[in-house]
């Protein structure tokens, strides 16, 4: 119970009623507009609605589940009596409680990890407690029948499952405004003004999104590129259809002879790796004597349809490998790969050891997955049927809208990513909080269809690079000629490149592999500047055999690994020269930092 120096029901009462009535009708014109906002592109016919294909897919999964256990007469009594075993618990716990007996024992006690539920009146409030646990039983339940569902295959389990958490996490009583404690004390405190404002953003959110519900994680106002972020100092030096090149100002009178190539993702923006300067991977490493070239991808429309994997390889990091012989005078070069930029370096890694191009002399793969046997809840969006409609939708555009990738990747973590924004924009009122991370993750990139198709047919669907059946520009590739030294990094709880993926990957390179184990997640695990002293990492055996075994006999250290990859990197050549400043050897400087391409929105 919420102390408030009143009886606890009275926090619900409202007190202005007239004020209340009058900011409900607000909250309903408010609501009006953002409906006329939705609906009017697509009475216009420049929103198509097409989702029926994914919502069949979704409910012929969920029907392979229930067929299952309803297939077996004894099957489906155990699991509706599991399930009103778990209510009748809930309901005795319940009574006694209100004759006044003291109950510890919770039929569904709430995790500490789970935000959704930390008023205390979640607990303390006989109401609001039998909610929450009701819904804990049921959707622990409904997780439980899923998994228990032998008789279907891993994939389809899979995705029942993921549908399942979504489903259920959208229907929490934590969404809602008559069944959220919080929600309801703040709406009779602000006699309704929240409400006002919720619908507002509700409004303002479905026009950003010209028809479609674009939710803001964080105040887009407060973050422009080249302003507060991307402050790196640097020159734009080559530019094509796929990508433009920038060479970083160096910062040191000698540099590492060897240059650094970082190929960053073309499914998310290069400057998750130069926020700021306090979080910048790009300007730490120029501060150690490396002298830096980024990729930065376009943000492609229907021009580049066409363009594969091939052209981002040849056009991205074989042009670049080119454009850095001629700024530096050097052709030996150290390489970053992260995420999907990772898998696309070790695809060139390998093209070029078939060619006996031996240009790249160390690969630093960073969260990256060259073999997707374990390649977690993505995997759930990839099969013959969603591949193939997916293909269909970009014939008509040529390309895959952000948005539509950005979706996939929140869902991924749905209570933190989309529910809790639409808790507290729409429903709290509140206006979400200036965070450079979250705006990076809001400002997505398309995805060219050829480019598109190509990724997740040949690696999460076929899984051909590790098995040895890519092939790119006639060439079928094989990392096991890949003979240099690999630095690879994974993160331990990466939802999107699971460690477990990325440790078996490793064991496909021919040459000595580093395999490293950072704290933290997919981003935070990767930008961890030193000097925050944040997370930890490990280091251990060679990657070979059981991950859980090198897990157990791995050695853990304190902070950062960035200085470690850094040591690292000059154990294998610490040669030095004279520091290259970009628009040397006459060439030619296009634009600042951090270019025009990543200006781009999508």
């Amino acid at each position: 119970m919420t102390d408030t120096g009143q009886h606890p029901l009275l926090q619900y009462i409202i007190e202005n009623p007239e004020a209340f009535a009058q900011n409900i009708a607000k909250t309903a014109e408010n609501a009006g507009k953002a409906l006329a906002a939705y609906l009017a592109p697509r009475e216009s016919g420049e929103i198509k609605t097409n989702g029926s294909e994914e919502l069949t897919t979704i409910i012929k999964t969920l029907t392979q589940v229930g067929e299952y256990w309803m297939s077996d007469p004894q099957r489906s009594f155990e699991a509706q009596s599991r399930l009103m075993n778990g209510y009748i618990g809930l309901w005795n716990s319940s009574l006694k409680r209100m004759m006044g007996e003291e109950d510890e024992t919770e039929a569904a006690p709430v995790t500490k990890t789970d935000k959704r539920f930390a008023d205390p009146d979640w607990q303390e409030n006989q109401f609001f407690d039998f909610i929450r646990q009701l819904y804990l039983i049921t959707s622990k339940w409904a997780e439980d029948m899923v998994q228990e569902a032998h008789g279907l295959d891993e994939h389809t389990r899979h995705k029942a499952g993921f549908y399942v958490t979504q489903i259920s996490n959208a229907l929490s009583p934590s969404n809602f405004l008559l069944t959220n404690p919080e929600l309801l004390r703040l709406t009779v405190q602000s006699n309704g003004e929240n409400l006002v404002n919720g619908t507002r953003h509700l409004w303002e959110d479905i026009q950003a999104g010209h028809g479609d519900l674009r939710i803001r994680q964080t105040d887009p106002s407060k973050f422009a590129l080249g302003e507060n972020m991307g402050l790196t100092p640097g020159k734009v030096i080559a530019q094509n259809d796929v990508c433009q090149l920038i060479q970083y100002t160096p910062t040191t009178e000698t540099v590492l002879k060897r240059p650094l190539l970082i190929v960053p993702p073309w499914i998310n923006k290069f400057y998750i790796l130069d926020l700021n300067p306090q979080k910048s991977f790009i300007k730490w490493a120029v501060d150690q004597g490396h002298t830096v070239f980024v990729i930065s991808w376009v943000n492609p429309d229907e021009h580049q349809a066409k363009k594969s994997f091939e052209h981002y390889m040849k056009e991205g990091i074989l042009n670049a490998l080119d454009v850095i012989k001629r700024a530096t005078r050097q052709e030996e070069v150290n390489a970053v790969g992260y995420c999907v930029g990772g898998t696309l370096l070790s695809v060139t890694l390998a093209y070029m050891a078939q060619k006996g191009d031996d240009r790249i002399k160390s690969a630093t793969l960073f969260t990256t997955q060259v073999d997707f046997t374990h390649a977690g809840d993505l995997k759930v969006f990839v099969d013959e049927e969603q591949i193939a409609l997916l293909e269909k939708q970009m014939q008509d555009t040529g390309y895959l809208e952000g948005s539509k990738m950005a979706a996939a990747f929140n869902m991924l973590r749905s209570n933190d990513l989309i529910w809790s924004y639409v808790v507290n924009n729409y429903l709290k009122g509140k206006d979400p909080f200036p965070f450079d991370l979250l705006y990076w993750n809001s400002d997505s990139t398309r995805m060219p269809a050829a480019n598109h198709s190509f990724y997740l047919r040949n690696c999460y669907l076929e899984n051909n690079l590790s098995h040895g059946r890519m092939e790119i520009d006639g060439v079928k590739l094989d990392l096991g000629k890949v003979k240099i030294p690999i630095y690879n990094l994974a993160t331990r709880e990466d939802h999107i490149a699971p460690p477990l993926s990325v440790f078996l990957g490793s064991q496909f390179f021919g040459g000595p592999v580093e395999y490293v184990l950072s704290g933290s997640g997919h981003i935070a695990g990767v930008v961890n500047h030193p000097d925050k002293n944040k997370y930890q990492y490990w280091t251990g055996r060679e990657p070979k055999g059981d991950f859980d075994v090198w897990i157990e006999t791995a050695e853990e250290h304190p902070g950062s690994w960035w200085p470690h990859w850094n040591d690292w990197l000059h154990s294998l050549d610490d040669r030095e020269v004279k520091a290259r400043k970009p628009g040397a050897y006459r060439m030619k400087i296009i634009e600042d930092a951090p270019g025009s391409y990543v200006q781009a929105k999508a």
